[in-house]
């Protein structure tokens, strides 16, 4: 198997409020909602799914907790905001700042404040509506 990641789906509550977070919030590009039409006959679950494209290529998809958990054919269990976190990295200790304090002003959590790792990484952590959690980071050492 290839070492290769093209797409990450978050489970999120409320479609609508995730992309409002994501596109109008942060300013993340979508062409937002789309796969309605689609049912999937086996499983059950319904294609409504936005995708954010990232830099570099990656999808970043927010669907709906409980079509992933059918579409996966899991049990729908409790999300928490341990289990996982995405990195997005900066360029410099002011604009982990700056993106921080966009998440937050964008309906985002900041659960700690910003500062510098002992390793020499400058970051800080902000969770979207749905809790999902997010490193900004700066390698002071890069």
């Amino acid at each position: 198997m290839r070492a290769q990641i093209f797409f990450i789906t978050l489970a999120v509550e409320d479609l609508d409020r995730a992309l409002g977070f994501y596109r109008d919030g942060l300013g993340w590009p979508t062409e937002g909602v789309v796969g309605g039409e689609f049912h999937d006959e086996v499983t059950g679950a319904d294609g409504t799914i936005a995708f954010i494209t990232l830099e570099g290529g990656q999808k970043l998809g927010l669907y709906e907790r409980a079509n992933l958990a059918k579409d996966a054919s899991l049990p729908l269990g409790h999300p928490s905001s341990t289990e996982f976190s995405l990195g997005i990295p900066a360029t410099s200790r002011e604009e982990v700042d700056a993106m921080l304090d966009q998440a937050r002003r964008a309906g985002g959590t900041l659960p700690a404040p910003a500062h510098l790792r002992p390793f020499g990484v400058y970051s800080g952590y902000f969770t979207d509506p749905d809790g999902h959690l997010f490193e900004v980071a700066w390698d002071t050492n890069a």
